[in-house]
């Protein structure tokens, strides 16, 4: 079974209802598709940085409305972990010294 990984900008858009991402992830089959728990870790950081900043009542209600569909996106989707496995390639992959932010090479 082939299976789709979603990473974090396309996960992103397809939140926001991109028409061409849309489009594309909702052919895929539900059991072919996944994310990373670093998606997961990346999403919920940039949630709760919102959630500090904000400076209005109305600017935290967003945020945390933010946050809570973005709890219920995950419950959705395959959530890849990140094992041990998983840290030998990420470690391999920083020893070539790939050219590529340390979060992408952990997906």
């Amino acid at each position: 079974m082939k299976l789709w990984i979603l990473d974090t900008d396309t996960l992103s858009l397809f939140q926001r209802a991109h028409p061409l991402v849309s489009q594309r992830v909702i052919a895929i089959p539900t059991e072919q598709l996944a994310t990373t728990v670093i998606t997961f870790e990346e999403q919920m950081y940039g949630r709760m940085n919102r959630i500090r900043r904000a400076d209005s009542q109305e600017s935290l209600v967003f945020a945390y409305m933010q946050l809570n569909e973005t709890l219920k996106d995950f419950k959705t989707i395959n959530v890849l972990d990140f094992n041990q496995e998983s840290a030998n390639c990420y470690a391999e992959l920083r020893r070539q010294k790939i050219r590529i932010g340390t979060q992408d090479l952990r997906i």
